[in-house]
């Protein structure tokens, strides 16, 4: 018997038992649903942190006042600082220095309000992140200087706000003050989210919390090489303005975006071979299922299998036919599992958590590998059952009822 005629075989009976069948598809449909979703989920989720992390610079430093409660004297950032580090001869290793100054706000524009991030910053900052505008212009030198009312919007921000129309030129509100929108971002997406406003670093402490403290620092090295070096500057400019002594514990914290990014990639990774492993318990529930109906199948066509080997059939042909037919079952069910799971990619776009979006990331690697681990799992579990027909005596099956 051709393998072509053990296929339309297998077929045939397939689809003399539908409920059957579906049934015990069933198992490898949700265990490839599930592998392809939570691996996907997970990979969306690396790439969202990625993506992040690429935005706020791949050789930044941020500087921050420390949250160590052993610390008795904790000196907070000021704009004067920055300053200071900008100054080559005593941090020649750094390129590009902008103190930033955040806090949640509300923002208005006729009958639309929403609560958003608000975030003091100065020009140096489009050198260390990496904002793209969309409309308009950026915070300028002269802005900061002036301490203008001007904003730049990220891009969720101007849609909430305005919509369709163009927020350039328009008049809005910030925590009450009147501001003008000169600029809006493109989307950068990540865990960040969209939904930010951009103000002059000046202008948000005149106006809006006081003071000359700043929350960060951000910095970035002339190179990737150089990292090291800058940290080593920050450390020793910002211990002599905060007068720390010898031995004593700064007050501040440097963040490198370099570890952050290993250390979350990594647990991203782990938690991606985790989801897979639960999908994969899925597939194994579905493989017994194919295993069981595949031997009751072996049961209810013992005489079958006895009229075809009287007629010439070998045990070769009798293992393959029963073979094809375990692995047919399993790849419809990896195939349905898999447009499952890519109906329910498309609709988690449209799910929001808080700033970012959960996405699922399905790459073609998941694909094939998904298909091949369901055909692979009819093909094991299919194994024994095509075994034990091949088996079959001849004479003993006819005598079968």
């Amino acid at each position: 018997m051709s393998i072509w005629e053990s296929v339309k075989t297998a077929w045939q009976s397939i689809f003399s038992n539908k409920l059957r069948s579906s049934l015990t598809m069933l198992g490898i449909v949700i265990g490839v649903m599930a592998v392809v979703l939570l691996v996907s989920i997970g990979q969306g989720f690396q790439q969202s942190l990625t993506t992040t992390f690429n935005n706020m610079g791949a050789s930044a430093l941020y500087i921050s006042s420390s949250t160590d409660k052993t610390i008795t004297t904790v000196r907070p950032l000021t704009f004067e600082d920055a300053q200071a580090l900008e100054d080559k001869t005593v941090a020649p290793s750094i390129s590009a220095v902008s103190p930033t100054l955040g806090s949640r706000g509300s923002v208005s524009y006729g009958n639309n309000n929403v609560t958003i991030q608000i975030t003091g910053i100065t020009p140096a900052i489009t050198q260390i992140r990496n904002y793209q505008m969309e409309e308009g212009r950026f915070i300028t030198d002269q802005d900061t200087t002036a301490r203008n009312n001007v904003v730049v919007l990220g891009y969720q921000a101007a849609l909430d706000l305005f919509g369709s129309e163009s927020p350039i030129g328009k008049s809005l509100r910030v925590s009450g003050s009147k501001f003008q929108v000169v600029g809006t971002m493109q989307k950068m997406g990540g865990f960040g989210g969209d939904s930010y406003l951009l103000m002059p670093l000046t202008t948000m402490q005149s106006k809006i919390t006081g003071g000359n403290n700043v929350q960060q620092i951000a910095v970035k090295a002339a190179s990737p090489e150089l990292v090291d070096a800058v940290i080593a500057e920050i450390t020793s400019v910002i211990r002599a303005r905060h007068y720390i002594r010898t031995g004593g514990a700064d007050d501040f914290t440097i963040q490198d975006m370099r570890e952050t990014l290993n250390s979350m990639q990594q647990t991203m990774a782990t938690f991606s071979i985790f989801l897979g492993a639960v999908g994969a318990i899925s597939l194994l529930v579905g493989g017994i299922g194919i295993m069981n109906i595949m031997l009751v199948s072996v049961s209810e066509r013992t005489r079958e299998v006895g009229i075809r080997k009287a007629i010439g059939a070998k045990r070769r042909d009798i293992l393959l036919q029963f073979l094809i037919e375990a692995a047919a079952l399993s790849l419809t069910g990896g195939l349905i599992g898999l447009l499952l799971a890519l109906g329910g990619a498309s609709l988690m776009g449209n799910i929001s958590l808080g700033t970012m979006s959960l996405k699922a990331e399905i790459s073609a690697t998941i694909v094939i590998i998904a298909l091949s681990v369901s055909v692979g799992t009819g093909l094991i579990s299919g194994t024994y059952p095509a075994f034990m027909a091949a088996k079959l005596d001849p004479i003993e099956s006819l005598r079968h009822e």
